[in-house]
């Protein structure tokens, strides 16, 4: 079983628009997908319940203190992670995934909680035996803006890939009211949104992205 978990330091970088898009990507390819929902706000779960019921099934989860149990079959776990854990707590959820994906705003407050949390990242474990990848994004940015550059710099300097940066689009909104991800818009639509998850998927469907010793 796939095993995808998003998470950040800090509550509001959209981990949970992430999250729901990847579901919904990996269940219109065919995947039999789960979405676990870690995050006491359920924000996952409140997506999937306005899911209509023609779109391509997302079978969901809700975590409890971040225990829950998937059926062992094939198919793809993305999780959504609760915000601001350290420690002990964050250990226990990085023992659950294969990959972790971090999402970053454009702000300063947000860069400096991220390279704080990428350090304790990597004292875990499994992170610095190569157990679970680890890699960041910027999300809702504002292309050609100071700060944009300022994150993409900031970014570019980990030790850690950065796959790609996506746009503040409305399209995420619409998505969202209708229980849907991006990919399930009207392509002309969403064209310029869809390029910009390409690397990401990529990295995902990649060998960079699985851990390089079993779990």
């Amino acid at each position: 079983m796939r095993r995808i978990m998003v998470l950040n330091p800090k509550g509001g970088c959209g981990k949970s628009t992430i999250a729901t898009n990847l579901a919904s990507y990996y269940a219109a390819n065919g995947s039999n997908t789960y979405l676990v929902d870690c995050d006491r706000q359920g924000s996952s779960m409140d997506w999937l319940e306005a899911r209509p019921e023609a779109s391509p099934p997302i079978h969901g989860v809700l975590a409890d203190e971040g225990e829950f149990l998937i059926p062992h079959a094939s198919g793809v776990v993305i999780m959504d992670a609760p915000a601001g854990i350290h420690g002990k707590r964050l250990k226990q959820y990085v023992k659950r995934t294969q990959t972790l994906l971090i999402p970053v705003l454009p702000s300063p407050m947000d860069m400096r909680a991220t390279a704080r949390f990428i350090e304790e990242l990597l004292l875990v474990g499994r992170v610095s035996r190569e157990k679970t990848r680890i890699a960041v994004l910027a999300n809702r940015v504002r292309e050609q803006t100071r700060i944009y550059h300022s994150l993409e710099r900031f970014l570019r300097q980990l030790s850690i890939p950065f796959l790609t940066s996506l746009r503040d689009s409305q399209n995420y909104i619409r998505a969202a009211q209708q229980g849907r991800g991006i990919f399930e818009l009207a392509p002309h639509e969403v064209e310029h949104d869809i390029e910009q998850w390409q690397p990401l998927l990529d990295w995902l469907d990649s060998r960079e992205s699985l851990p390089l010793k079993g779990k």
